[in-house]
């Protein structure tokens, strides 16, 4: 007892503090060996290949073809982080519209007249995605409707915003049907 107590009263704080970080390392990985703790990899419940639907509002356009075109590729940034090309597997657009009252508590929609050039776009692209509780995960980020992303192709940079994500059409038949609740979840607006 002598002994130990003559070891202790050598130790200097820098060797306490040593000895502690190597015990409470040996803490947790015990811990997480015993399964008590998730890791990230235990997170991820399923990868499966995502529909991302990009909306982009008042896009103006001269041409008479529209900047996007399904089988194309296209580079996607995510929260201004470059990511990497994509597939275009949709593309939806029409002229800027305006309610025009008609008669009595009637009204009609027609093309802005105004706006010629002003068109909205919704443009699909595929990605691969790791699927955890909190949503579909692509490069790293968290998919959510409501993000800001941009497109650039060729002749185009445009900054759109996620509308909605959901399991890809090729994928359905191959995904566990839990894990596509899980993705259109709160997601699916259609």
């Amino acid at each position: 007892m002598e002994n130990i107590l003559k070891l202790v009263k050598k130790l200097r704080p820098l060797d306490i503090i040593i000895i502690a970080v190597i015990l409470l390392a040996l803490i947790i990985g015990a811990v997480t060996a015993l399964g008590k703790r998730a890791t990230s990899s235990k997170q991820i419940e399923a990868s499966t290949k995502v529909d991302i639907e990009v909306y982009f509002r008042g896009v103006v356009v001269t041409s008479n073809n529209s900047p996007f075109e399904v089988g194309d590729e296209t580079f996607i940034t995510i929260r201004n982080v470059p990511y990497t090309k994509l597939k275009i597997t949709s593309v939806n657009y029409d002229r800027k519209k305006v309610i025009l009252p008609v008669g009595e508590r009637g009204y009609q929609v027609i093309d802005d007249l105004t706006a010629p050039f002003n068109y909205d776009f919704l443009v699909t692209v595929e990605d691969d995605a790791k699927i955890t509780k909190d949503g579909a995960v692509v490069g790293g980020n968290k998919i959510k409707i409501g993000l800001p992303v941009t497109l650039e192709g060729v002749d185009y940079r445009l900054n759109g915003i996620v509308s909605n994500i959901s399991v890809s059409k090729k994928a359905e038949n191959t995904v566990n049907s839990d894990i596509e609740k899980q993705v259109n979840k709160n997601q699916d607006v259609h």
